[in-house]
């Protein structure tokens, strides 16, 4: 009872909870994108773009491999069992996860970018902490963080482009047809 655990059982359970967190986050990620009209729309079109902008396919593709990078970030925390700074990594994590997730509604549904610009800045701020926190656990948690700093940091700057490029573009909002008949 008081033995430890050998290096495949710890391997086995970083498996275990890499299958259950890694398509977590991505089902999560995705779920935000799609539900906030990521892909575009007729605002986004309207709006001025940075140059640096690139094609739609590349953010697809990017966020996918973010998220399972980050998704196996978390997992090899939350497998860390017992391991000092542990919670508080998790819960960094989560934090800065909450604000990812709110960050496409913000910008996509609501058409507020500098409100966007806000969060995904808070976004950089708790990932960095959360990146630190990593690293005192688990160091290689902590690399697999690093591209998806990297991304938030060119995304603020995509976002901050887009905010400065278009400062009325809440007013570039479809407005919605009515269906009813004046008289």
């Amino acid at each position: 009872m008081g033995e430890l655990a050998s290096r495949g059982q710890l391997r086995m359970s970083l498996v275990r909870v890499a299958l259950v967190l890694v398509p977590l986050v991505l089902l999560l990620g995705i779920i935000s994108g799609v539900a906030s009209g990521s892909s575009g729309g007729e605002w986004f079109a309207a709006l001025a773009k940075p140059a640096a902008m690139p094609p739609g396919w590349a953010f697809s593709l990017a966020w996918t491999l973010l998220y399972i990078l980050i998704g196996f970030a978390l997992s090899i925390i939350v497998a860390a069992r017992r391991a000092p700074g542990r919670t508080l990594a998790i819960g960094l994590f989560v934090a800065q996860f909450v604000c990812n997730l709110a960050w496409s509604p913000v910008f996509f549904r609501a058409h507020q970018p500098a409100i966007a610009f806000a969060l995904i800045l808070l976004m950089i701020v708790l990932t960095i902490a959360c990146l630190l926190a990593f690293a005192r656990v688990r160091r290689t948690a902590a690399l697999l963080m690093l591209p998806y700093l990297a991304w938030l940091c060119f995304a603020a700057y995509l976002n901050h482009e887009i905010d400065v490029l278009n400062p009325s573009a809440s007013a570039l909002a479809p407005s919605h047809a009515s269906t009813q008949i004046r008289l």
